[in-house]
């Protein structure tokens, strides 16, 4: 499912990641650990084609993201990959359902109010379909950023520090939550973090 060979990514001169080789299969989860600015987020935005690396290639589910036009890249990443961002970015004034139907909008996918209330359902989320994003917790604005990467039944899950501003017992259902759904999906889950309490719970890791 994903495989990056080479990669070495440089602002202003210095190397900021850099990954010889590293892959994960189909359906399987890894860890990318490593203190603050150790490239995680540069390794995870380059994963998502919103980053063009210095060298070296990335492949997901057979197609060599680094190699497509941006707007191929976009598309790809829209239908192919659900990335939970650090900051979450919810559209505030829309509602959690809104949230949800644009997400499938972008990836060109028709509606699907089934899949959507499917998705809710499963995130304990049913209750707030019609709420403003800009109204949630920060525990529900997180809940709804997992089922806005995982409402268009992606092969590729990204999450960036999803763990790392939480206590321990939220810290544990978001991650819980993370690796069900990616389950239910069927799809390889890769989370970027420093957060060393949940190193354990992961047999693939790839240090930074």
């Amino acid at each position: 499912m994903l495989s990056v060979r080479d990669l070495r990514h440089e602002y202003a001169g210095r190397t900021v990641v850099s990954v010889p080789a590293w892959d994960v299969p189909k359906g399987e989860a890894s860890l990318v650990i490593g203190p603050s600015g150790s490239g995680k987020s540069t390794l995870l935005g380059v994963i998502a084609g919103l980053i063009s690396p210095s060298a070296g290639r990335v492949d997901v589910a057979g197609e060599e993201i680094t190699a497509l036009a941006p707007a191929r890249r976009d598309a790809f990443r829209a239908r192919h990959i659900g990335l939970v961002p650090q900051t979450l970015h919810l559209i505030g004034v829309l509602s959690v359902r809104d949230n949800l139907r644009l997400t499938r909008g972008l990836a060109g996918l028709p509606p699907d109010e089934g899949a959507i209330d499917a998705c809710l359902a499963g995130l304990g989320l049913s209750a707030f379909a019609a709420q403003k994003a800009r109204d949630l917790s920060v525990g529900e604005a997180q809940r709804v950023a997992i089922a806005r990467a995982v409402v268009n039944r992606p092969g590729l899950i990204l999450a960036d520090e999803p763990t790392s501003a939480l206590d321990d017992a939220n810290c544990e259902r978001a991650l819980r939550l993370l690796r069900d759904e990616a389950a239910a999906c069927g799809a390889t889950l890769v989370i970027a973090t420093h957060d060393q309490r949940i190193r354990g719970e992961f047999a693939r890791r790839l240090e930074l």
